[in-house]
Formats: C-alpha cells, structure tokens, sequence
C-alpha cells in the first residue's frame, strides 16, 4: 500500500482482511444486471450472504462532448472510494459496508440527468453525485425536493462536487444537497487577490458559457471589478452557447481587437481549451484569468503563450509546497499513470471522505441522519481539511490561486496533463478569508 494511505489511514489489517471477500461479492453484485450474476449450483452448499453495499450514483456526462470531464470526475470518485473500501468500509452497527460506485450518463442533457435519476434511485441509489453542470443541479436539486417528499422511505442525498451557480446554495438551498466546491463568488473573489495587485491591468475582456454559472460569473466579474479595480475598464463581455461551440476563432478576433490585457472567463472542458487555443493562434497575448485553466487540455493547448499568463484557481493544486500534498499526487499518479488521466480534485476526496464519516457517525443510511451529520462534517486529507456549514450546506475549504508556467521552473515540480507546463501556486487564501455570506433560508424535515 503507498505510504500516503499508510499515513493518513489508519487501517486494522484483520478487519480489512475479513470484510475484503464481502466488499468484491457485494460491488459486483450491482456492477451486474440481476440476470447476469452467477447462480450456485442447486447441491451446492449455502453461501454467505453478501454485505449489502451503500449505493452512490454518478450521474454525469459520460458521452458527447464534455466526456472527458464526466470521466475524470468518475477517476477521483472511484479512487476515493476504493480508499474507503480498502480500510474496510464504512463502520456500522451490524457490521462495516463497502461503498458501491454506479455510473449513470446524463449525456450532457437535463433531461436524460433526470431520467438518469429516476434509474438510480430504482436501483437502489441512496447518494447522488453530480456537478459537470449548474443547471442540471437545480433541476436534479429540484426533482429530489419532489421525489424526498413523496417517498420518505426512498429519501436520496445529493452531493455536489462541481456545479457553482451560488445560487444552489442560496435561493435554491436544499437540505437534502450539500456542496463540496467553492462557489463562483469564492472563486472569483480568490482571483481578485492577483488581480488586485497587477496595477499594469487596465482592460479586461469577460466571455462565458450561456447558461446559469456562466451568467453568473460575469455578473460577479464586473461586481467585484468595479468594488476593487474601478481602473480597470471591461472593453467587452460576450456569452457564448454552451458545448455548442467548434471553432472559436471568430471570439478571438474580438478579443484581441478589443484591446483587452486580459480574458476573464468560468469557461470549462473543451469550451475553455477551445478558446484558448483560438487565442493563441490569432497571436493574442494577454492573460487569462480561468476558473479552470489548470487542466484537460488548456495548458497544452495555449503552450508557451500561457507562461505567466494563464492563472488558474482551485482549492488545490499538485504543486501546493507541502511534503503530504506532493505524496497524495504521487499516489493518484500511481494509480493513474497514463497522462491523459491526470485530473486529480483534493475536494472529491474530501467529499467521500465526509460522506464516510457521517453514514458512520449517523449509524445508517437513513438520508436524514446521514444529512445532519454532514452538516457538521469536519474532514482532513494530505493536510488539506474543510468544514460543512450547516446553514446554506456550503463547503468552507482553503482556495489556492496558481500562475502557468514550465514544469522545473521554481515551485513547477509537476506538469499537467503530461504537458510540460504546470501551476506554480502563488496565492493561499484560507477557509476563513475564502467564505461569502448566504441568503439560504434552509427548510429542514
């Protein structure tokens, strides 16, 4: 077993022992549809019964064109909960249960995510997990209010690792969701800390995806812009249709045009590496302030341009200066080493971390136990910790901004993606300073 799981776990070898050959009978018996799994022969002798696994369900876009996203999403979930299952489940009062990981494709339509839902929750699912996408959240946040009122014996969670409309925690607060990633008033706030102090910055160009997240973040954009750079002038502001997009070529014409020194942008998955690659090849040299800049093909895509340039925010980077954070990276490269897979999120671990911890401490499954005890979740991991709060269900976590530049530059030890470039982090800003007020009026059962 690799060192950092040594460290960080402490796993009692002769529970783990007993519980491993149950763990693999029970994540295969909902791996296979009922007609496919064995049967034993009539004059063979009884089996054990299999412990009943705690059933999650991904239900993300494991098709078209934002795949690649859902895929690395569903990489970090199932590392994290075979992390869970290799220390022996999770604890409960008739005996520790593995956690079981299904996927379910969305194919990037709210539609098919709740149809998605529907399957999941039929077939056993007790926590949903989903974030590729703002709108599909409030639907499925909305559709789950529904489905929890009128089966209150059926009653599922909703764990949100990724969509961060701050309206989901606000007006459209749930009990019954929880969300593990900073908000984009968080977020855009930690990038004004850069921002603030680049007094050469005049001119900005916002652009992003036309939907609910993207609206917000250019809304939020000029807001804090104008609260703390009123220097700065927005010389454009566009929104564009989301996946929609092949060539962005026309959008970087304007771009440059416009005279902007720098790009502000929510822009994810292909739409961002799309759009920065456009950038570069029309010659525009400006910087790129991203919420996802750091990975799935950007930092290829923009090369050398982006040195220096292309800033990126996140709750964790791979090249965080700590001695844990760089064994809990060596340790996901491990278990993923192909360069393609290389999309690692200390706030998925997290989150299936508090989830474990709080079906344990809530000694079940029972959806509203499990609830109130994540609303006072307390995790650490490669000393990385966050905190539930209770009143809106939004994580409160460490945010970290980082400057694209060559991998063995100073602070640059690991690139991105097998790329050759990588972040160097250059602004840490505390779970305290990271937070935003709420206007989440939460309704509890």
């Amino acid at each position: 077993m690799n060192r950092f799981f040594q460290g960080a776990h402490a796993v009692r070898t002769g529970a783990r022992r007993a519980c491993l050959g149950a763990v693999a009978g029970a994540l295969l018996a909902w791996a296979l549809p009922a007609a496919a799994q064995p049967q034993s022969p009539a004059s063979a002798p009884a089996a054990q019964p299999a412990v009943r696994p705690i059933k999650l369900a991904l239900v993300e876009s494991l098709s078209g064109t934002f795949a690649n996203t859902g895929e690395a999403v569903f990489r970090n979930l199932h590392w994290a909960v075979e992390r869970v299952n290799e220390r022996g489940g999770v604890p409960q009062p008739g005996g520790a249960r593995p956690l079981a990981l299904a996927r379910f494709d969305s194919k990037g339509q709210n539609e098919e995510a709740l149809s998605a839902l529907r399957a999941a929750i039929d077939d056993g699912a007790q926590v949903i997990l989903q974030g590729n996408s703002s709108s599909t959240a409030a639907v499925l946040i909305e559709a789950i209010n529904k489905h929890n009122e009128r089966e209150p014996n059926k009653r599922v969670l909703f764990l949100n690792y990724s969509a961060v409309d701050p309206i989901l925690t606000n007006e459209k607060c749930s009990f019954w969701h929880f969300r593990f990633d900073a908000h984009a008033d968080m977020r855009m706030a930690a990038l004004m800390e850069v921002m603030r102090e680049d007094k050469a910055l005049k001119s900005v160009y916002l652009i992003g995806q036309d939907y609910s997240f993207g609206q917000a973040v250019l809304r939020e954009a000029k807001k804090q812009l104008a609260a703390q750079r009123p220097d700065v002038a927005v010389v454009g502001e566009e929104l564009h249709p989301i996946g929609r997009v092949k060539d962005f070529a026309p959008y970087a014409v304007k771009i440059k045009a416009s005279g902007a020194q720098a790009v502000v942008t929510g822009n994810w998955g292909n739409d961002l590496t799309l759009l920065v690659k456009a950038a570069r090849e029309v010659g525009y040299e400006g910087s790129f302030y991203t919420f996802y800049g750091n990975a799935l093909g950007a930092p290829a895509a923009i090369g050398d341009a982006g040195i220096g340039k292309v800033v990126a925010v996140a709750d964790w980077l791979p090249n965080v200066p700590t001695r844990e954070s760089e064994a809990f990276y060596l340790a996901f490269r491990e278990r993923f080493p192909k360069p393609q897979d290389d999309y690692v999120h200390m706030r998925m671990q997290l989150m299936i971390e508090a989830l474990a911890q709080s079906i344990e401490r809530a000694g079940s499954t029972d959806a509203v136990a499990v609830a109130r005890q994540l609303e006072k979740a307390s995790v650490q991991l490669a000393g990385q910790s966050g905190s539930m709060r209770a009143a809106d269900h939004q994580f409160q976590q460490p945010l970290v901004v980082g400057v694209m530049d060559k991998k063995g530059a100073p602070g640059v030890k690991f690139d991105v993606e097998g790329s050759g470039y990588g972040f160097r982090v250059v602004r840490q800003i505390s779970a305290a300073k990271a937070q935003q007020p709420h206007s989440c009026q939460m309704q509890r059962p």
